[in-house]
């Protein structure tokens, strides 16, 4: 993305059909080294003058002229370059005359003639620092824009990975549910047991079967199993595996387990079936 960009050297334009005017005004810009003064004799130079320089700062153009007279050379001016800063000179400063260079060509001063030296290179030096706030005002303003681009962009790569990942919680929640429903329709008790003694896994036949023993999931397995369970689990951590009988109230079950461990899983995988359902 391009910005303005600020000139090495201050440009000042200044246009009058008086050849004596001009130098005067030009004397004045002698001995300041930062400015880079252009004169112009006619609206029409003035424009041939700011077709070829670029960065043109502020314009001090005369009110009455022959031809193209002030207020219509600084219109045309407003409207192919409306970053300058426009100031009219004329020894003309009735309230018609200024309401109209105000209007049309959209002043920043009107200065009448005869003009005050001190004046005029305060008002062009209060000029110039409108013309730079300006553009930094337009560089900030690009700049913001550019952010709100990126940001925008940024924004709706992360809409993107938010519902990629809002998919994939959906998906995977959809799965857990199936492997639930798998889990429940088993004749079997099943538990699972994570490393930190929590219940963690249980199925319905499970809750049926353990329902005297309380509440399962999310227990810690030493305060809800029976001794018998707990002496078994503490067989399986041992021997990686093993399969026995355990008393569940009156009932004789054929119990089963064994620990797995892998990327995403640790604990151990507990089934049990009461014996007469085998």
């Amino acid at each position: 993305m391009s910005f303005l960009r600020e000139p090495r050297s201050t440009k000042i334009l200044l246009v009058d059909d008086e050849l004596n005017v001009l130098k005067a005004l030009r004397r004045l810009f002698m001995d300041e080294d930062n400015y880079e003064v252009f004169i112009a004799e006619s609206g029409d130079e003035g424009l041939s003058v700011l077709e070829n320089e670029d960065d043109v700062c502020v314009i001090v153009s005369d009110y009455r002229m022959p031809g193209m007279n002030g207020v219509e050379f600084l219109r045309t001016v407003h409207e192919r370059w409306p970053e300058t800063i426009r100031i009219v000179l004329s020894g003309y400063a009735d309230t018609a005359s200024v309401v109209e260079a105000i209007n049309i060509g959209h002043i920043y001063k009107f200065v009448p003639k005869p003009w005050n030296d001190d004046e005029l290179k305060v008002n062009i030096r209060n000029a110039v620092e409108t013309w730079n706030l300006n553009q930094k005002n337009q560089n900030l303003t690009a700049e913001l824009a550019r952010r709100n681009k990126e940001l925008g962009k940024l924004n709706k790569s992360l809409e993107e990975i938010v519902q990629e990942r809002t998919e994939a919680l959906e998906l995977h929640s959809q799965v857990l549910q199936l492997s639930q429903n798998i889990l429940d329709s088993l004749p079997v008790a099943v538990l699972g047991i994570d490393v930190n003694d929590c219940i963690v896994q249980v199925n319905s036949y499970a809750n049926k079967l353990l329902a005297a023993q309380g509440l399962l999931l999310g227990e810690k397995a030493s305060t809800v199993l029976s001794a018998d369970l707990l002496e078994f689990l503490e067989q399986i951590r041992i021997e990686g595996s093993a399969r026995g009988s355990v008393a569940i109230l009156t009932e004789l079950c054929t119990v089963a387990g064994c620990y797995v461990s892998d990327d995403r899983t640790r604990g151990i995988i507990l089934t049990l079936l009461p014996q007469d359902s085998t």
